[in-house]
C-alpha cells in the first residue's frame, strides 16, 4: 500500500511539473496567437462516439476514444478493443481513424491509434500556369499514437500518449512528436462522480523541409550569360497547439438500468480562445445511449458571437452496443457537430469488444 501511495504521487506530481512548465501559455487562451500554431489536425477529434458529446467528458471517457479526449480513461478497457471510424469533414475531406487497445495486466493498458485525412487531388497550379498544369496532387496528414494507462486505485487511473505526426506534400513534409497526459479520478457509493485533467499536443516545434521550400531565379548579369540559380528560402518553424483540459460528471441511476450524466468541460488553449463545455447523456445499460452537448466559445452581443473556431455549438450522438457470443461486443457510434459557417461534420464508428 505504501509503495502504491508514492507511486500515485509520483504520477500526479510529474502531470503537475508538466502543467506548471506551460501554465503560462494554457491559461492565457489568447485568440491573437491564433493561426501561429501548426498540425492543427491533432484538435480534431476522429472518434464518433466522443465527438458527439462535444468532449466533454474528460472525466468520464473510457476505452480507445480516451487517447483524443484524456488518456487516463484507456485503463478501464477490458481485454481487447478494436475501433474503427471515418468521419465526412468539409470540403469533402475524409477522416480516417483506427485503433487496438489490450490489456496487458489487471490494471495497465496498451493501445495503438492511427489517424488520416484523405483531401483527394488537387489540381497542381503555376504561375505561369494558374489554370492548372493538367497534374494533381494530394497531401498527406497522417498521426499514430502510442498510448499507455494503468489504474493506480479503485479511484484514480493515469495514463500518456505519444503521438508521430507527420505532414507531407510530393516535394515538402514536415514531422514531429507531441505528448498528453491525463488523469481520472472517481468517487461515490457508485463511483458517480468523475473528475478529469489533461495536458494535450505538448512538444517540440515543427518545420517544413523539401524542394518545394526552393525558388529558381534568372541571374542575367552574372559574366554576361543567362543561367538559373536555386535558392532555398528560410521557412519558420511552427509550434503545436497545446491545451489544458478539465472536466467533471455526476450520474444520476434510476432503477437499475438508466442512467443520466451531467458534465462539464473547460478548455485552456494555448492559441485560441477559451471553450466552456456542458453535456448531457442518457444511457439504457450498455446497449443504447444518446447524447448531447454545447460549446461556448468568446463573447456573445446582441450583433454576433465571437468566435474563431468553427465548431462552436451543438453536438449530437447516439450509440448502440450489442452482446455477442463468449463476451463479444459489437457497437455502433454515430455523431453530429454544428459548424459555421461551414458544413456540419458527421462521424460514424464501430467497436469491437472482445
Amino acid at each position: 500500500m505504501i509503495c502504491m501511495n508514492k507511486g500515485i504521487r509520483n504520477v500526479l506530481q510529474v502531470l503537475v511539473l508538466i502543467v506548471s512548465l506551460h501554465a503560462n501559455d494554457l491559461i492565457a487562451g489568447n485568440e491573437q496567437r491564433s493561426g501561429q500554431a501548426g498540425a492543427t489536425e491533432l484538435l480534431i477529434n476522429p472518434w464518433a462516439r466522443s465527438s458527439g458529446w462535444g468532449g466533454v467528458n474528460t472525466a468520464s471517457v473510457s476505452g480507445i476514444e480516451a487517447t483524443f479526449v484524456n488518456v487516463a480513461g484507456l485503463a478501464t478497457t477490458k481485454n481487447i478493443e478494436l475501433i474503427f471510424s471515418n468521419t465526412s469533414w468539409w470540403a469533402d475531406i475524409k477522416i480516417n481513424a483506427f485503433g487496438v487497445a489490450k490489456t496487458i495486466d489487471d490494471e495497465a493498458v496498451l493501445a495503438l491509434t492511427f489517424m488520416s485525412m484523405n483531401f483527394g487531388a488537387i489540381d497542381v497550379t503555376t504561375t505561369e500556369l494558374p489554370e492548372g498544369t493538367g497534374g494533381s496532387y494530394s497531401p498527406s496528414y497522417m498521426n499514430a499514437g502510442f498510448s499507455y494507462a494503468k489504474k493506480f486505485t479503485d479511484n484514480i487511473s493515469c495514463g500518456a500518449t505519444v503521438r508521430i505526426i507527420s505532414e507531407s506534400i510530393p516535394d515538402l513534409k514536415a514531422s514531429g512528436i507531441s505528448l498528453d497526459a491525463g488523469v481520472q479520478y472517481v468517487a461515490g457509493d457508485h463511483q458517480e462522480i468523475k473528475f478529469g485533467i489533461t495536458l494535450k499536443n505538448v512538444g517540440p516545434k515543427m518545420k517544413f523541409e523539401g524542394d518545394g521550400n526552393d525558388v529558381k531565379n534568372t541571374n542575367s548579369s552574372a559574366h554576361g550569360q543567362n543561367y538559373q540559380m536555386t535558392y532555398d528560402l528560410r521557412v519558420e518553424a511552427f509550434e503545436l497547439p497545446s491545451l489544458l483540459s478539465i472536466g467533471g460528471s455526476y450520474d444520476f441511476h434510476k432503477e437499475e438500468h438508466h442512467r443520466f450524466t451531467l458534465a462539464g468541460n473547460f478548455v485552456s488553449n494555448s492559441f485560441s480562445k477559451n471553450q466552456l463545455i456542458s453535456g448531457f447523456e442518457y444511457a439504457y445499460k450498455t446497449h443504447f445511449m444518446l447524447r448531447t452537448a454545447y460549446t461556448h466559445e468568446g463573447t456573445m452581443s446582441n450583433e454576433k458571437i465571437d468566435h474563431t473556431s468553427t465548431l462552436t455549438g451543438l453536438s449530437l450522438g447516439a450509440s448502440f452496443e450489442v452482446p455477442l457470443t463468449n463476451g463479444t461486443h459489437f457497437g455502433i457510434d454515430y455523431s453530429y457537430r454544428a459548424a459555421n459557417p461551414l458544413q456540419a461534420p458527421n462521424s460514424i464508428g464501430v467497436r469491437v469488444t472482445l
